[in-house]
């Protein structure tokens, strides 16, 4: 069956900590992965509320990345798409889970730790990549599995990641869903310290999930009796 893996793993533990540690101020996420081989992923990575060639600088200086390139500026933000091409021996985590024939869909850092999304085709993957990042004395915290239905959406399969619930029960409290509402998507970021185009995204994602979360109980009950 095809499962569905949340991670979380310090960032001390994963590529790009010195590019994490030099950049005090900003933010990240991985729009996607491309894998290049077995051992090495050349992931797709935007970079948020920090200058672009304070980025490049921190790439520079960054062991675990052998090459790096800038891409785009999303038009609206500074807001910048990287393509970074991994040291051999910076993805331990990514070798792993490509050795058991997994997939990353989604990963970024928060609160000093990745919180990364995988698939897996069997659930005997999983466990096999984890034993395989525990024999490495890699320190992996599973913090979710889910079975995803072939025929359905990815999205409708995964749960909450923390940064997400942090967002949106953020959002909830401060009367971002109230009418009108009591804070801006701005203040909001603000408050989260995070960029606002980032907050969006999460709560894009997260409002996506519990949809389908809704939509698949009422259909459930609706099938009952």
């Amino acid at each position: 069956m095809t499962t569905i893996a949340e991670l979380a793993v310090p960032t001390d533990e994963f590529a790009l900590e010195p590019t994490i540690r030099s950049l005090s101020a900003f933010e990240l996420r991985v729009e996607s992965v491309v894998v290049d081989d077995s051992v090495r992923t050349a992931p797709l990575i935007w970079f948020a509320g920090s200058d672009a060639d304070a980025v490049e600088d921190a790439l520079e200086d960054d062991s675990t990345v052998e090459s790096f390139r800038r891409l785009l500026r999303r038009p609206d933000a500074d807001e910048w798409l990287f393509r970074i091409r991994y040291a051999d021996d910076a993805t331990p985590v990514c070798s792993a889970v490509y050795a058991n024939d997994g997939t990353v869909l989604d990963a970024e850092v928060a609160n000093g730790r990745w919180t990364v999304t995988l698939l897996f085709p069997r659930r005997e993957g999983v466990s096999e990549a984890v034993s395989d990042l525990q024999e490495r004395d890699a320190r992996i915290d599973v913090r979710r599995m889910v079975e995803a239905e072939a025929d359905e959406g990815l999205e409708m399969a995964a749960t909450l990641t923390d940064p997400q619930r942090e967002a949106i029960a953020e959002a909830y409290q401060q009367g971002y869903y109230d009418v009108p509402r009591e804070i801006s998507l701005e203040e909001l970021a603000g408050e989260l310290e995070i960029s606002h185009q980032a907050l969006s995204e999460r709560l894009r994602r997260a409002n996506r999930v519990l949809a389908s979360e809704q939509l698949d109980a009422s259909a459930d009950g609706l099938g009952e009796g």
